[in-house]
């Protein structure tokens, strides 16, 4: 018998380790011979803690929400007395999520030991790097991945063939090649998720892309704020190392190639491929003009290929399988298939891996099972602080690399952002642009001047002081930030701003003119009320109300002094008859 106990970062956030513990316990007091393995994570982080039993017959039970003293349970009920718990398993529904994807990049996460490069290999891992470096020559590696349609799974969305191609045939050496984990957009885990799960596909990524240029060295970018996935990251190298995978003549062959790591500091423009080059030769992350491109002077000055860990983490399967298997999942150049991180105002939060072609509407209400609460779905951020913000009108645009695009956002890395009819857009582009603002590196005054400017306004928007021409200030600033910085932090920067502006313009202007906020979330343009006929005059709202903004005698309707109030909710909050409202 086999036990999959989910620890990725989200199920140890969850309670994954006490519940691991649990499990550890019972089947020692019980004496029973079980392999009780931590695994990665699945995709259904709703569902955390994940424990999965495999019978010897190979059925197999998962069990969801498992906290300490269910996985007693499952021991005894389960286990010992064969009667799986029907209450504490997996719904058909969430069976039916998991079991509708299609996963490559992510198609041992949840499944295989991250610490085991046995059970990597007992599925054939390192087969294609071996079968590379062995029997193949870089330009039939390159002409696979030109096949199948690979493109940057970073956010670019540039063709890896094009880049590897270009490496392969730059004439000075050494050359390197870079795995970009730096992942920087707010509500994004995909990379760190195929880091923790499976991170041999990663390695065996980055050897095949070494094989294809004539790189003996690959880097791994990672920011430190990853521990679990660096700590997977090393074990997996020693053991790739150990196991002769890594390090010199590999299988047998005359190729050399080895990995280290590089743990980043957190800045979200190293994320920029040059910015990255320059925080790894230790300057400062900051970009610098194009060309020459890092395919040409890189690393060192060398030629040097960045991608991100989801691309190499494809590469694997492709070479196995061929380049058009991968090429018939997708649509168009759209090829293959994306990994996306559902957060937000969505019933069910985690990741999913679809084919490319899939349209908004399948993902959010079929995947992700809709909006919490029953509420309106009313828009998607895609792309991060680089994308923007595409309305429901929109939700039955294809995810590909031309039609999301064509709506003001961008794929991106993967994050999905869902919101309802209680977010405000003003604020949520407020946010988005906070963020961006401060990880400017300060070296084009577009970007370092402009997007303060812009943040300054959104703030005054938000808190109620809008003024006339704010509109104008801000749509002139985005264009002249886009068109004026380096980077594409400084270029997208405005992104957020601008799709809110297109498709949400009547909440700005509600904030400026009416001083009214359409979604009742900035409480400086709230004004709370009493409703006479259902204020019965129990006086809670006046015990919590820190401004004495509250009068009225005792078993009477209550009014509130709006001069006095401070809108800070509370009454709101207490309130156990809905007297009070916004």
């Amino acid at each position: 018998m086999r036990i999959h106990v989910g620890l990725g970062s989200c199920g140890i956030a969850a309670g994954a380790e006490k519940t691991r513990d649990a499990l550890k316990t019972a089947l020692r007091a019980n004496n029973i011979d079980a392999e009780l393995i931590g695994v990665g994570c699945v995709g259904a982080c709703y569902l955390e803690p994940i424990v999965e039993i495999i019978g010897n017959d190979g059925e197999k039970y998962a069990y969801v929400k498992v906290d300490a003293k269910s996985a007693g349970d499952i021991v005894e009920k389960h286990i010992i007395g064969g009667s799986p718990i029907n209450t504490m398993l997996m719904s058909d529904e969430d069976t039916k999520t998991l079991g509708c994807q299609t996963k490559i990049a992510l198609r041992n996460c949840g499944i295989l030991d991250p610490e085991n490069i046995d059970e990597y290999m007992a599925q054939g891992g390192y087969g294609a790097a071996r079968r590379c470096v062995s029997e193949s020559n870089p330009e039939n590696v390159i002409s696979i991945i030109k096949e199948s349609g690979l493109r940057g799974r970073g956010g670019a969305g540039f063709p890896t063939w094009f880049k590897w191609d270009a490496a392969k045939n730059s004439p000075d050496k050494p050359k390197y090649i870079v795995c970009n984990a730096d992942e920087g957009d707010p509500g994004a885990f995909m990379d760190r998720a195929i880091l923790e799960g499976d991170p041999h596909s990663v390695l065996e990524g980055l050897i095949i892309g070494g094989f294809a240029i004539g790189a003996g060295e690959g880097v791994i970018y990672v920011r430190a704020e990853y521990p679990l996935a660096i700590k997977r990251l090393r074990i997996a190298i020693e053991q790739a190392k150990r196991a002769g995978c890594l390090g010199s003549g590999l299988f047998g062959s005359d190729f050399s190639f080895d990995i280290h790591i590089k743990e980043g500091a957190g800045a979200f423009v190293c994320g920029e491929e040059t910015a990255l080059i320059a925080s790894l030769e230790g300057k400062r992350g900051m970009p610098r003009l194009k060309p020459p491109f890092p395919a040409q002077r890189g690393y060192w000055g060398k030629p040097t290929i960045i991608n991100n860990v989801e691309t190499f983490a494809n590469v694997p399967w492709i070479v196995r399988s061929g380049g058009s298997a991968f090429k018939e999942m997708g649509t168009g150049k759209s090829t293959g298939t994306k990994v996306f991180a559902l957060t937000g105002k969505i019933k069910k939060g985690g990741l999913v891996e679809i084919p490319m072609g899939m349209t908004l509407r399948e993902i959010i209400f079929g995947i992700g099972g809709g909006i919490k609460s029953g509420r309106e779905f009313k828009a998607v951020q895609m792309g991060g602080p680089s994308g923007g913000c595409i309305p429901a009108s929109l939700i039955d645009t294809p995810v590909t690399y031309e039609d999301i695009p064509a709506t003001g956002a961008i794929v991106g890395s993967g994050g999905m952002v869902v919101m309802d009819d209680t977010t405000c857009m003003v604020d949520m582009a407020r946010f988005f642009l906070d963020f961006t603002e401060k990880e400017s590196c300060g070296k084009c005054v577009f970007c370092r001047i402009g997007t303060k400017r812009m943040l300054e306004i959104l703030n005054r928007i938000v808190s109620g002081q809008g003024r006339d021409g704010d509109i104008d200030l801000l749509e002139e600033l985005a264009m002249r930030i886009r068109d004026g910085s380096m980077c594409a932090l400084g270029q997208t920067a405005p992104n957020p701003v601008l799709t809110t502006l297109r498709y949400f313009r009547n909440e700005y202007e509600d904030h400026i003119y009416n001083k009214k906020c359409t979604a009742k979330s900035c409480r400086a343009l709230l004004t709370f009320e009493i409703v006479p006929e259902k204020c019965i005059g129990c006086t809670l709202c006046v015990k919590h109300c820190p401004a004495d903004a509250i009068m009225g005698e005792i078993k009477k309707p209550h009014v509130i002094d709006n001069d006095k109030c401070i809108k800070c909710g509370k009454c709101e909050a207490v309130c156990k008859f809905g007297a009070i409202i916004t």
